[in-house]
This record gives structure tokens, C-alpha cells and sequence, in this order.
């Protein structure tokens, strides 16, 4: 029985390592892409925004659920945060692969901060696949207490991309052009 547990997991480890290194370099490629004729989707990003609002929310309600012995809630609650990150995911894409980049017009500090926060998400962001995954795939297999170390550090770094994503959009917001 530990053998077939073992072996799941280096199957499930194989397949987060190929998505999480899939993940970034597809995004980054069609970044490089732009859809000739396509109108851009310029209501995007406030939607995507709000995903990752309610992700951050959602996020916290999980933690609430788990540490109030409410574990299918927290299962389900996780579950719909994935779904709400891949959602995400493909909405900044398809934004991206529309539109033409804004330059963030602040000067000064507030420009420093921005800069700081863009990426600090950006690179977390990354981070936090791997780390969801193999967060998820612990508690898929039943080692609940593995889950739960990896789960101290997957929390404050996805709550993090979370957060950080909506104060991106509210600091870059009022430079976006129609």
C-alpha cells in the first residue's frame, strides 16, 4: 500500500514540475502575441481583478473553514480557488494578446512601490504553482499532515499574488486607455 501511495506521488510531482515550468513559459510566449483584428478586451482587467479579490477572500474563508473542523468546505472552497486562478489566468492572456501594454504613468516613490509590488507578485506568482499543486496533491493522497506543513507556507504566498494583484490593477488602472 505505501508503494502504490509512493509511486502515485512521483507521478503526481512529474506532472506539477511539467505544468509548473509549462505554465510561465506558455504565458510568456503569448505575451509575445498579439491577435491582428481582434477588438481589445479592455473590460478585462477589473474583472480579473475581482477574481483576484474574491480569491484573497475565499482564500481566508478556507482558512476559517479548516481550522473550524469544516473540512468539506475548505475542500470546496480550495477547489473553487484553483478554478477561480486558471479562470484568471486565461482572462490575463486573452487580455494581453489584445492590448497593447500600459505603461504605468506615476513618478517618484509611488513609481519605486509599483514597480516593487509588480513584480514581487509576478515572480510569487510563478512560485505559487508548484506550490498549490503539490499542496493540493498531499491532501488528494490523504497525508494530511504533510498537507498541512506545506499549506503554511502555500497560504501566506497565494494570499499574497492574491492581494497583490488587485492593488496592481487599482495603482495602474487610471492609466489604461479605451
Amino acid at each position: 500500500m505505501k508503494t502504490d501511495a509512493a509511486t502515485q506521488e512521483k507521478k503526481f510531482n512529474r506532472w506539477i514540475t511539467a505544468v509548473s515550468i509549462a505554465i510561465p513559459v506558455v504565458v510568456a510566449l503569448l505575451f509575445g502575441i498579439r491577435l491582428p483584428n481582434v477588438e481589445p478586451l479592455s473590460f478585462l482587467p477589473p474583472v480579473y481583478a475581482g477574481i483576484n479579490g474574491l480569491t484573497a477572500l475565499l482564500l481566508v474563508l478556507a482558512l476559517w473553514a479548516v481550522k473550524n473542523s469544516k473540512q468539506e468546505l475548505h475542500q470546496r472552497l480550495m477547489l473553487t480557488n484553483i478554478v477561480l486562478s486558471l479562470l484568471f489566468l486565461v482572462m490575463y492572456v486573452a487580455y494581453h494578446m489584445t492590448s497593447d501594454p500600459t505603461p504605468f504613468g506615476g513618478e517618484g516613490l509611488v513609481r519605486y512601490l509599483y514597480y516593487f509590488i509588480l513584480f514581487s507578485h509576478i515572480l510569487l506568482s510563478i512560485a505559487v504553482i508548484p506550490l498549490v499543486l503539490k499542496t493540493y496533491a498531499k491532501a488528494y493522497l490523504k497525508d494530511f499532515q504533510a498537507h498541512r506543513r506545506l499549506a503554511r507556507i502555500t497560504f501566506p504566498v497565494w494570499l499574497y499574488v492574491a492581494v497583490t494583484g488587485v492593488v496592481v490593477y487599482l495603482m495602474i488602472a487610471p492609466y489604461y486607455t479605451s
